[in-house]
């Protein structure tokens, strides 16, 4: 009866241990993830707000806010804007001073500048998507954002973001 009882614990000792390690080893890998989702709010009747919204990382490990928004008026056409707020001991950028978007195929797109003189922060850039997203690839793109010199801060935007991105083309145009 001891012999069974000792059997039955190893067994469930073995079991938890089994249980601990997989969940350890699912955990290990690493993967970048970035969420977005779009999101549709009313400012006032009629004008509608469509953002996509998600956190990534530049070149250095700074964490930068990545917002894509489409601001629809009735009767008026639709602007599509991208902009970029860098977390405490980010760099200050540079205005006006055009973002690059680079495909994984190689293709450069510029964006302009909105702030033509100064931005709300000193990390903060707001850049005219309007004429460039429908031009882009689903595919892995790179921002370049300048920096003094020939220097530039560059982040990597995932698939799955420019998908939600290539939604807001479609969105309530």
């Amino acid at each position: 009866m001891l012999n069974r009882i000792g059997n039955i614990f190893l067994r469930l000792l073995f079991l938890g241990i089994w249980t601990t390690l997989i969940f350890l080893g699912l955990g290990s890998f690493t993967f970048q993830t970035a969420i977005a989702v779009v999101t549709q709010i009313e400012e006032t009747p009629g004008e509608v707000l469509y953002r996509s919204q998600t956190k990534l990382d530049d070149n250095l490990g700074k964490v930068w806010q990545v917002v894509l928004f489409k601001q629809v008026y009735p009767g008026q056409t639709s602007n599509i804007n991208l902009r970029l707020v860098g977390f405490p001991g980010s760099a200050e950028l540079i205005h006006p001073q055009p973002l690059r978007i680079t495909s994984k195929t190689g293709q450069i797109w510029n964006a302009p500048d909105i702030f033509l003189d100064e931005a709300p922060a000193p990390t903060i850039g707001q850049y005219n998507f309007t004429e460039i997203l429908p031009q882009l690839p689903t595919e892995p793109l790179n921002l370049a954002i300048p920096l003094p010199g020939a220097k530039s801060i560059d982040i990597s935007v995932p698939i799955n973001v420019v998908k939600e991105w290539k939604i807001l083309l479609t969105s309530n145009k």
